[in-house]
């Protein structure tokens, strides 16, 4: 069993639950856990999030046998595995452009074939796609959903190789699985339409018996939509900074989409590892409501022992507080001046002093402006303060505030709720991305709404 992140977001909820019931199964079945970082995307890859993964994996307590395992490091596996396919036909060079390929196909989207017989070879420049049979149906059982066939027509040639030689997504999973002799594969249901694709790769290069797939439903919210990194709250890291304990999160991950039968809600791990069975996953989506998991985790709480609640919320508040106590420690003149200048930190959300919001939005008339613009910069930065720093510069520049200064003014009282405090940009790499963004966007829906703008 196998858990396969790509380190490009932070953990999200569903990539836990996946997590969970590959590490459920393999501990029931004396199985082995693998770890692998799936990080071929180059170009959205961050350090950060391969951390992130990790520390969410630990937190929820579900540690890996073996890796981490990084296919930026496992190229020579993958290039021995394209020229197996090349060597047998299996696969061919392609030059054409995405454009090319979208004006060709009009109404009917996918790649047409085109350089199926053109014959040209394998250089820089060019994708490798795979040739995939014209007739007959690729089927497969899956634990979840039953047998799934799919008319091998009605699949494109798809790519294998990118045109600057890295390997595409689906062949590094197939030869990664092979060569870790993966036996069962449990994802998400978004990768049944991979599953086709997956076994004709599989088949080509003649790996010998194929993993039992599971795949598993996808999560949605309360109004059932998708879960939506842009739109919910879906970073496990969040619930863990909020002060959810880790026992709940995996209990009530583990009610998504499975159930220990009877009415019981409250799940141990050691009852879920010898409970839980893929047969009885259910193929519906499952919502995430975080209401419910609020409920578990104040069950959860009320069974800690009293010097159990007070060591963890202890540890709990040294955690989130440690980091930022020497950015307050020279401005600070009392305890309780400490804990106000840092209760942003703990807060869902920020308490906004009344007056200092007054005050900054009467005195920049660029208010909604800076917010749009700092929070459009943030979307997509390394998330450390060096960076932030340099993107609030770029956002002032913008929007016609060249000093840093009073660029900061709307983003801190957004974000903290007061004008003044510790360093900000400290303050926001500590905060995290999404509820930095989260709060930028609440802070210019107010002022919007106060402005009669919005």
């Amino acid at each position: 069993m196998r858990i396969a992140p790509s380190p490009t977001g932070y953990f999200h909820v569903g990539t836990g639950r996946t997590a969970l019931f590959n590490w459920l199964y393999a501990r029931q079945n004396a199985g082995t856990f693998v770890l692998r970082i799936e990080d071929t995307d180059t170009l959205r890859n961050r350090p950060e999030h391969t951390e992130g993964i990790m520390r969410a994996m630990r937190w929820l307590g579900l540690d890996w046998d073996e890796g981490p395992y990084f296919q930026s490091q496992r190229g020579d596996l993958y290039a021995a595995a394209t020229d197996r396919l090349l060597a047998s036909g299996s696969v061919y060079a392609c030059d054409c452009t995405a454009e090319q390929i979208k004006e060709r196909a009009g109404q009917k989207p996918g790649y047409d074939g085109f350089c199926r017989d053109r014959g040209l070879e394998p250089s820089a420049g060019r994708m490798l796609r795979f040739r995939t049979p014209d007739v007959g149906q690729t089927t497969f059982d899956d634990l979840v959903r039953g047998t799934i066939s799919v008319d091998n027509a009605q699949i494109e040639d798809f790519g294998v190789r990118k045109s600057n030689g890295d390997p595409l997504f689906i062949l590094a999973n197939v030869v990664d699985d092979a060569d870790m002799a993966i036996t069962h594969v449990i994802r998400g249901e978004d990768h049944i339409s991979n599953t086709s694709k997956y076994l004709l790769l599989w088949e080509a290069l003649g790996y010998g018996p194929v993993p039992v797939f599971a795949h598993l439903p996808l999560l949605f919210n309360d109004a059932r939509k998708k879960l939506s990194k842009r739109r919910d709250k879906v970073a496990v890291e969040d619930y863990r900074d909020e002060g959810y304990l880790p026992e709940a999160m995996l209990n009530y991950l583990g009610l998504l989409g499975w159930s220990p039968g009877g009415d019981r809600e409250i799940v141990s791990l050691d009852e879920m590892i010898a409970e839980f069975r893929l047969e009885d996953v259910r193929s519906a989506g499952a919502i995430f409501d975080e209401r419910k998991l609020q409920s578990v985790n104040a069950e959860y709480l009320r069974a800690l022992p009293a010097r159990q609640l007070v060591e963890r919320a202890q540890a709990w508040i040294q955690a989130r507080w440690e980091p930022i106590a020497p950015l307050v420690q020279e401005r600070a003149r009392t305890l309780s001046e400490v804990f106000t200048m840092t209760d942003f930190l703990f807060r869902p959300e920020p308490v906004i002093d009344s007056g200092d919001w007054e005050k900054g939005v009467r005195k920049t008339p660029q208010f909604a402006a800076l917010l749009d613009a700092a929070s459009a910069h943030y979307s997509d930065i390394d998330w450390t303060s060096e960076a932030l720093h340099e993107a609030t510069v770029a956002a002032g520049e913008e929007v016609g505030v060249p000093q840093l200064g009073k660029a900061q003014v709307p983003i801190r009282l957004a974000v903290t709720g007061r004008s003044v405090g510790p360093p900000l940009f400290e303050s926001l790499e500590l905060l995290g991305r999404d509820r930095t963004l989260a709060r930028l966007s609440a802070a210019l829906a107010r002022v919007q709404r106060e402005s009669g703008s919005g």
